[in-house]
Order: structure tokens, then C-alpha cells, then sequence
């Protein structure tokens, strides 16, 4: 068992000492995470990866203190996913000044994991991904940590408690899926 796991079993059974270790021990690789996701940003993108680990550990944290994550996998999905609905926030808030600026049709094969991602095309990836979600969540899922954290089809696969072939299937179908939705 991990140290994280094992932090992650104490703050689960109310050990106050155990949430404020928690931080330190997952920091770094948060920030290696949102390192990576913003090195995929658009150029000129205000958020720095330091103010992404810090806002999401605060929308994980929540007023009551860190929520209850079953394991190391758990903890870093729902990481992922703050850090998803931040970047999105903040694309929605840029687009929202832009009033109008209209949104471009993009081929999920130009929107790849390695690519830099405008601020529309990460809006409309992410409406046919919520679309997605309600599909076949575990596809979603896979899509989140692959792109929004960043991680390889084998992380992700830890991540989510499923086999690297499993991860395999779930991300062609999930690409397949998004392409069909991005292109209506």
C-alpha cells in the first residue's frame, strides 16, 4: 500500500493530522500533471500550473476539509477532473467576453493529446464529452485523464482500475464517439 493510499485510509477515518500530510506528499505530481496539461494550452493562456494545483486541491478540499477518496486512483480522477472543469470555466469566461466570436467545427484527429487546445475547441469537446458521460461513463472518464491530466493509456488504466486493453477499447470507442459529435 502506498503512502498516499495509506494517508488516504486515515483521513477516511476522521485523522486530522493525516489531511494536512496529504498535500505535500501528492503535490508534486499534481503539478507535474498541470505542468503538462498547460504546456497543451493555447499561447497567451493566464492560468499558470501552480494557481491550477492550487484551485483544484481548493475545489477538493472544500470548506469541510478534503473529501473521502478510496485510493490514490480515486483521488487523482477526481484531481483530474477539477482541474477539466477549471480550464473549461475559464474558456467559458473568455468566450463569454468575446460575445459572438463563434465557435470553429474541429476533427477529433486534429484534437490530440499532445495538441494545443483553443479556448473553443476545449468548449465543444467538453459539450460532447458531458454527452459522452451520460453514454458510457467509463469511456469519459478514460478521456478526462488522458486529456485533461495528461496521463498515458497505462496511467489512466491504473487510475481507473482497469486493464491497459480495457483502457485500449474505451479510448478508441471514446475518440470514435467524440469525433461523431464533434462533426454534427
Amino acid at each position: 500500500m502506498s503512502d498516499v493510499t495509506q494517508v488516504l485510509s486515515a483521513m477516511g477515518r476522521g485523522d486530522g493530522q493525516s489531511a494536512e500530510e496529504f498535500l505535500p506528499l501528492v503535490y508534486d505530481e499534481l503539478r507535474k500533471l498541470a505542468a503538462a496539461r498547460m504546456a497543451r494550452e493555447a499561447p497567451g493562456h493566464t492560468l499558470q500550473p501552480t494557481a491550477l494545483v492550487h484551485e483544484a486541491w481548493l475545489r477538493l478540499s472544500g470548506d469541510a476539509g478534503p473529501a473521502h477518496f478510496d485510493n490514490r486512483g480515486h483521488f487523482f480522477a477526481a484531481a483530474a477532473e477539477a482541474m477539466r472543469r477549471i480550464l473549461i470555466d475559464s474558456a467559458r469566461r473568455k468566450d463569454a467576453k468575446k460575445r459572438g466570436a463563434g465557435l470553429q467545427r474541429v476533427n477529433l484527429d486534429d484534437v490530440d493529446v499532445a495538441a494545443k487546445a483553443d479556448d473553443n475547441t476545449l468548449l465543444r469537446l467538453d459539450e460532447a464529452l458531458e454527452k459522452l458521460a451520460k453514454e458510457d461513463p467509463p469511456s469519459a472518464e478514460l478521456v478526462k485523464l488522458r486529456f485533461f491530466a495528461g496521463l498515458t493509456t497505462e496511467q489512466a488504466a491504473a487510475a481507473l482500475g482497469i486493464s491497459e486493453r480495457t483502457a485500449r477499447r474505451y479510448w478508441v470507442f471514446a475518440r470514435a464517439s467524440l469525433h461523431h459529435e464533434l462533426q454534427r
